[in-house]
């Protein structure tokens, strides 16, 4: 299910959610089935929380745990998925700002997301009995994720855990079925309002951070998946003030997703990453592990 795919490189801080991977994010599920979702993940080298920060030499940690519900909606005969992300972190590293070195260790609720996702073509909204006969072709869905400002944020620092600012993530998707394989692809930017209250009362402005992202998933007979996922984003340079900073993003990320079904309700997902090109401090390291529980939907 898409719920927990949402939260697999997004939990260690919410700037990072514009360059995660999601594999089965357009997925179709039953109607009225609910999922909730509790994960853990660690993040450590560069700056997973948000790459455009003025910060040079990262040697950071992120502790996050992750709380999500998720519910199948009917869109005018359409299969839809609403979900609600929270996050709380535990940030520990230090960097460097300007040539002087800053520490930071801090704890708190990231910024949590709400995101509402309909595939228009090859999902149809279908009850449990009627998705049993489903068979996936192909998929073609968009999505729109909110980030708002609730995580923690001083502005006396330069490294929080929450961004004090509202970004707005509209995005194209597309799932092809081969077999026991699925293609997928998506496209996506990611739009940002303005934090006025920057570090000492700054305003600082980002552009719109485009990101492209793909899927080879393996779906297993026992119910088991694997995916190799990997994602390119640019843009997001960033204005303090009224002046243009040269931190174009143009970075690189892979990983890999396993979920494995403990029973009809429960399901375990491991999910890793990694940095393998950046322009900007992106090349940080990623491991997570998520359980979900599933019910309603006729279950």
């Amino acid at each position: 299910m898409a719920l927990i795919a949402a939260c697999v490189l997004g939990a260690g801080g919410s700037a990072s959610r514009a360059q995660e991977m999601e594999p089965r994010s357009y997925s179709n599920a039953p109607v009225g089935m609910n999922f909730l979702l509790a994960g853990y993940v660690q993040t450590w080298g560069g700056i997973a929380f948000d790459t455009s920060l003025p910060l040079t030499n990262p040697d950071l940690t992120t502790w996050s745990a992750v709380l999500a519900y998720g519910r199948v909606l009917d869109l005018w005969g359409k299969s839809a998925k609403l979900s609600i992300i929270v996050p709380f972190s535990d940030l520990d590293g230090s960097a460097d700002l300007a040539g002087e070195p800053v520490d930071r260790n801090v704890s708190g609720l990231a910024d949590p997301v709400f995101r509402l996702s309909v595939n228009f073509y090859g999902a149809p909204a279908l009850s449990l009995k009627e998705f049993a006969e489903y068979r996936q072709d192909l998929i073609i869905g968009a999505s729109l994720r909110v980030t708002a400002p609730l995580g923690q944020y001083d502005s006396t620092r330069v490294v929080n855990i929450g961004t004090n600012r509202w970004s707005f993530k509209p995005e194209a998707g597309v799932s092809k079925a081969l077999g026991p394989w699925t293609l997928e692809a998506t496209a996506a930017a990611t739009l940002f309002t303005d934090n006025e209250d920057f570090f000492r009362s700054n305003t600082r402005s980002q552009d719109p951070l485009y990101s492209f992202e793909g899927h080879v998933i393996y779906n297993f007979r026992s119910g088991v998946w694997g995916s190799f996922d990997a994602t390119y984003f640019t843009g997001g340079r960033t204005t303090l003030n009224g002046t243009r900073n040269s931190d174009l993003q143009q970075n690189w990320r892979v990983g890999a997703t396993l979920a494995i079904p403990v029973d009809v309700y429960n399901s375990i997902k491991l999910y890793a990453s990694s940095g393998v090109s950046s322009r900007t401090g992106n090349d940080f390291d990623l491991v997570g592990i998520a359980w979900q529980y599933r019910w309603g939907g006729g279950l």
